[in-house]
């Protein structure tokens, strides 16, 4: 019978994953942009109906590695799924015709303007079916998904459609996120000016203090500055741990690509002691902020 399942499901472009059989899904819907159809793929928990969710931003090196889901994403969708969520992991470059988006310049603009309304997209698609919860949605981003995190769950987001949705974005979390400081949080790719940064939605911010790709004291200044106007977002600053943190199996090492600013590379790999704590601290900031019914 199983096998027969999974032969069931592959017809008709679904299929079983891991041992506890999460159901992945391959979908589409539109962005709020107008002009893009994103692909993403759609991962089910193990539990009854209406799910909870989590929508998923990668980062700047695109959703998929030789053709499947980053070991990174993958890793995070079957721990949310063992915790009954739902997953969506949203493809927001290949749409677009772009590939990798790391270094400077028009692509990655472009990403960081239209991101915010790949997310309301994602958050109208999940909220259209009936096996979701349209009061139960949460957020989380990776490196420049991190940063179009913070972009979206912004009270004046650029990404939030007119009217605005009668459920927003419950919780958000996001990892080493890119444009996390005062100025990129501001005009032109959000609303607000420089220093008035404000959401409702909690947020949680997971950073290493030896990521010298997307560096913590910009972020820090920026969310202990954004604490003091008493809003709800919360960092946790890992002491030995750089960029891409929490992949699992990642040697620590040099990627060939961008050349930073000061003619270093950066440097990214897996510190066990800060994965483990962000893989309890994650889905307990999604539990107190999306409790199950």
């Amino acid at each position: 019978m199983c096998g027969y399942l999974r032969l069931l499901l592959a017809l008709i472009g679904i299929e079983l994953l891991g041992a506890a059989g999460a159901i992945a899904e391959e979908v589409e819907f539109d962005s709020l942009d107008g002009k893009t159809r994103l692909p993403a793929e759609l991962r089910l928990p193990q539990s009854d109906p209406p799910f909870r969710a989590i929508v998923f931003l990668h980062g700047c090196s695109g959703l998929k590695r030789n053709g499947a889901i980053s070991a990174t994403y993958s890793a995070w969708g079957k721990l949310l799924n063992d915790a009954g969520f739902a997953v969506l992991m949203v493809d927001s470059a290949a749409p677009r015709g772009f590939g990798t988006t790391c270094g400077a310049g028009d692509a990655r603009k472009r990403m960081y303007f239209n991101r915010p309304l790949d997310a309301y997209g994602a958050l109208r698609y999940l909220q259209s079916r009936p096996d979701v919860r349209a009061d139960g949605i949460g957020l989380a981003g990776w490196s420049q998904g991190g940063g179009i995190t913070l972009l979206t769950v912004v009270s004046e987001s650029i990404g939030r459609p007119d009217p605005r949705p009668e459920h927003d974005f419950k919780a958000a979390v996001a990892f080493y996120p890119s444009a996390c400081s005062t100025r990129a949080q501001s005009r032109p790719y959000t609303s607000v000016e420089p220093g008035q940064w404000s959401t409702s939605i909690p947020l949680l911010v997971l950073h290493g203090a030896k990521d010298n790709w997307t560096k913590v004291r910009p972020c820090q200044e920026f969310v202990h500055a954004a604490q003091r106007r008493r809003q709800p977002v919360t960092i946790q600053v890992y002491p030995d741990a750089a960029h891409s943190f929490d992949a699992p199996s990642l040697p620590l090492q040099r990627r060939s690509t961008p050349v930073l600013a000061d003619g270093t590379r950066p440097l990214i790999g897996t510190n066990e002691p800060a994965r483990n704590d962000a893989r309890r601290r994650v889905p307990a900031h999604f539990e107190a902020h999306i409790p199950a019914n």
